[in-house]
């Protein structure tokens, strides 16, 4: 089961990966984990990044998408995988599609999780967290059982500047602005399945099941 999960920040991506991965046993992959894997094994890709991070630089879109083959290669996406945060471009998008040609894989959906900016501005400008173990809060929906400390480590809960309602704004805007491109792409392929990202984990588990227990009958 080969996909790959679209949303802005803020959508619960990471929380549905997570039941999907449990379920079916295909790994989550972010191009964040792909890059942090390269540069560990010191690969020549992985070097490559490494100097281009370093300098402050974006890794551009050829380096991202050999970098993507070479994972989507290794023997744990034999039965599938989650690709979340790639593609982000057209270009990128058009490079899976041939990679997997190359490998005999097809994609079977993209699965847009559709969230609108002021549900997006809640759920992330509400969120805390831990400043010694990282483990994350919400003020409204997950809040920690003392005000402002963390329930495992006591540590103090704090806001990220990335988190912030302003920041959150602005990601969100340039996250629909360039992913536009690729929900009308998978759409004119048949392959996007829109999520309203506004419901419960559990109504949208439901939902999600539902389309990925029709990829298991094909």
């Amino acid at each position: 089961m080969n996909l790959i999960f679209l949303g802005p920040p803020g959508a619960g991506k990471g929380t549905y990966a997570k039941r999907v991965v449990e379920k079916y046993n295909i790994p989550h992959i972010s191009t964040g984990d792909i890059f942090r894997e390269a540069i560990a094994k010191g690969t020549e890709l992985g070097r490559k990044v490494q100097d281009i991070v370093n300098s402050g630089n974006l890794v551009p879109d050829e380096l991202t998408n050999a970098l993507v083959e070479e994972r989507l290669k290794q023997d744990d996406c034999k039965k599938g995988f989650i690709l979340d945060g790639y593609p982000r471009t057209l270009n990128q998008a058009q490079a899976l599609n041939e990679m997997l040609k190359k490998m005999g894989k097809e994609l079977d959906g993209a699965i847009y999780f559709e969230v609108d900016e002021e549900t997006v501005v809640q759920r992330i400008s509400t969120r805390r967290v831990c400043s010694k173990c990282g483990k994350v809060y919400n003020v409204i929906t997950l809040p920690s059982r003392v005000e402002g400390i963390c329930d495992d480590c006591g540590g103090t809960l704090i806001q990220r500047d990335d988190d912030k309602e302003d920041i959150v704004r602005s990601r969100y805007r340039v996250y629909i602005e360039k992913t536009s491109p690729l929900i009308e792409y998978y759409k004119n392929q048949n392959k996007l399945f829109t999520l309203d990202g506004r419901k419960s984990v559990e109504e949208v588990m439901k939902i999600l099941f539902n389309i990925l227990g029709g990829f298991e009958k094909k």
